[in-house]
């Protein structure tokens, strides 16, 4: 079966642990939605309110259960310091692909933690059956942009106002990348 949604993967490499998105995790990620870096070049306004990002995570958790999509929170093996999150959406079971996207904590930059969970799920969806994944990043995030390229993926076009974020259209670009 290709990517079965029934089993979520509890994933591990060198240094991280990435594992389905619980409840319990809004309230570590309310604070790194509240990071003006990592949100710069996010798709969401920064919510100020706590009760919001439960009723995300929330919804993220209800659509895993439905089988619509993976959200992993990604803490490291030494401390179990949650420092980011990791989904795997648009699963197009026919196809064989899905979209893939990253949010990490501002003090997780420069350790590549990125890459090195991105390794890991990219191998796994490929153990799993996916050949096509893409990941759509806000124009001018060069480190995203940056690590996608390292990782392979090559940019395949620009989404023109693609995204509306306060009140303007904003550009996306799209990677590919073929497994």
């Amino acid at each position: 079966m290709i990517l079965d949604l029934r089993r979520l993967p509890i994933l591990e490499t060198e240094r991280l642990r990435l594992e389905p998105l619980s409840i319990k995790d809004a309230d570590a990620l309310f604070p790194l939605l509240g990071e003006p870096e990592v949100l710069a070049y996010w798709d969401s306004p920064e919510p100020d309110d706590p009760d919001v990002v439960a009723e995300v995570v929330r919804n993220l958790v209800d659509d895993m259960q439905a089988g619509r999509a993976i959200h992993l929170a990604m803490r490291t093996l030494a401390d179990g310091t949650f420092i980011g999150c990791f989904d795997i959406t648009e699963i197009d079971r026919r196809h064989r692909r899905a979209e893939v996207g990253f949010m990490l904590s501002r003090q997780a930059w420069g350790e590549d933690y990125g890459l090195e969970a991105m390794r890991t799920v990219i191998a796994y969806l490929a153990a799993s059956g996916l050949r096509r994944l893409t990941a759509r990043t806000n124009l001018g995030a060069r480190r995203s942009e940056g690590m996608l390229e390292k990782l392979g993926f090559e940019e395949e076009g620009l989404l023109r106002g693609h995204i509306l974020e306060d009140g303007e259209r904003r550009d996306c670009r799209l990677f590919g990348l073929l497994l």
